[in-house]
């Protein structure tokens, strides 16, 4: 975990989190800034700066949880999106992947 990092300290406790599921490796909250009815965050604990970073059995742990939640969550449709790098539009420098479900979504999505 790094210190500074948003996402390390919403897992370590230091930041309140809506946390919707959490193992020993992988957790899962509601975002703060939600673009969709559901819309939720699925990171893992280890520090991982971006998918670029990530190795295939992290990025396959995530996916699955995210898949898991979202059924969970009744959606019959969602998004999963994974930014890499500031002009990819990730804005936290933590590997996550934003679900976002509840509504039509289109394409482009903005």
């Amino acid at each position: 975990m790094s210190v500074d990092c948003l996402f390390c300290r919403l897992q370590r406790g230091d930041i309140p989190a809506r946390i919707l599921y959490e193992d020993h490796g992988i957790v899962a909250f509601h975002d703060i800034a939600p673009q969709a009815p559901v819309h939720f965050l699925v990171i893992p604990r280890a520090h991982v700066t971006g998918v670029a970073d990530a190795t295939p059995a992290v990025v396959a742990g995530l996916v699955e949880v995210a898949v898991g939640l979202a059924r969970d969550q009744g959606l019959p449709g969602y998004r999963l999106v994974i930014n890499q790098g500031e002009q990819g539009g990730q804005s936290v420098g933590h590997l996550h992947v934003h679900v976002l479900g509840g509504r039509q979504l289109g394409w482009p999505p903005g």
